[in-house]
């Protein structure tokens, strides 16, 4: 019995395997029952995590040093002294006064309202005419719809100085073959005049953005089951009634995707009318819309101050609309 009890408590003082000599435990084990710190599901996401640095990266360097260089250089004024071009330059801190006067800018504003009036028949129209096509591609054959849909997304590939360009000369009454066309039917239209130039840059905007956005509505109907449409054909539903009240409410995101993204570049209106404004320049102003002006005063007038504070508060103007559309568009049903 003794030796049975002395070989007992001998086993049982035998150390762990893997322990050092002593008894005590590894540096860095955990004790029973507990979570280690770092354990191969930590090591997994921090792994993961480290694929995103390229992006975030790009995203400091090109987005958010930029908005802070942006707003360093909308609290200063440069003044020039000296005179005949002779003299230096004085650069002062200014707080709030380049945003002040942009705020009570009567041409700033003017432009503002110019966009936004020609969003809210561009932006809708756009959505439409995407959305219907998208549907008849849906409801057309696999083959046909694949042919379609290339050609309707070749203006989208076109870049947008070349399409506008394209359009100037077929708006052209010299050379153009539109206004030929019209005068078959007795109408003298002219492209370029005040109460035309905001239809011809319409449709330029139509026939580019046309295809992208049919493509992303078509693609979000192509994830629609299609048992759905199957039940609703059982039930006797008409092809324009499964796609009013089934298809049409499954691509409402995508919808909503579509026309934040055509809002922000309405707002943002730039090339289109640059480049009419070598054509028409009495109708065209520099002025004549947002971006425009924010050019003009940092590359023709020099104030470059000035131009950065107008970009700052377009960039607040189209989050904030972006944000009010977002929210109105996006409610919930009740």
């Amino acid at each position: 019995m003794s030796v049975n009890t002395q070989d007992h408590h001998t086993t049982a003082r035998e150390p762990v395997p893997g322990s050092p000599p002593g008894g005590r435990a590894r540096s860095g084990s955990s004790p029973r029952g507990r979570t280690p710190l770092w354990n191969w599901r930590t090591a997994q996401s921090v792994k993961g995590a480290s694929l995103t640095f390229p992006f975030l990266a790009g995203f400091a360097l090109f987005v958010l040093v930029p908005v802070g260089m942006a707003l360093r250089e909308s609290v200063y004024t440069t003044k020039s002294t000296g005179g005949l071009g002779f003299g230096g330059q004085t650069v002062s801190f200014a707080g709030l006064d380049n945003f002040a006067a942009g705020l009570v800018d009567g041409s700033f504003w003017t432009g503002m309202l110019r966009v936004f009036l020609y969003a809210l028949v561009v932006v809708p129209l756009t959505q439409v005419l995407s959305l219907a096509l998208a549907l008849l591609l849906d409801a057309a054959r696999r083959r046909a719809a694949a042919r379609f849909r290339i050609a309707l997304l070749l203006p989208y590939m076109v870049p947008g100085v070349v399409g506008t360009m394209v359009w100037i000369f077929q708006y052209s009454p010299t050379v153009g073959p539109l206004t030929p066309f019209f005068e078959i039917f007795g109408l003298d239209v002219n492209f370029f005049s005040s109460s035309m130039v905001w239809v011809s840059m319409g449709n330029l905007a139509v026939w580019g953005s046309l295809g992208f956005t049919m493509l992303i509505l078509y693609g979000a109907l192509q994830s629609v089951p299609h048992e759905i449409f199957e039940a609703a054909r059982l039930d006797g539903a008409s092809e324009l009634r499964i796609a009013w009240s089934i298809k049409v409410p499954f691509v409402r995101a995508s919808l909503v995707l579509t026309s934040l993204l055509s809002i922000i570049g309405t707002l943002q209106l730039f090339d289109q009318p640059l480049l009419f404004r070598a054509v028409t320049p009495e109708t065209i102003t520099r002025d004549f819309t947002p971006a425009m002006m924010i050019y003009d005063q940092a590359f023709k007038v020099g104030n470059l101050n000035y131009a950065t504070a107008l970009s700052v508060i377009l960039a607040l103007v189209v989050g904030v609309a972006s944000a009010i559309i977002y929210r109105f568009i996006n409610r919930e049903e009740p």
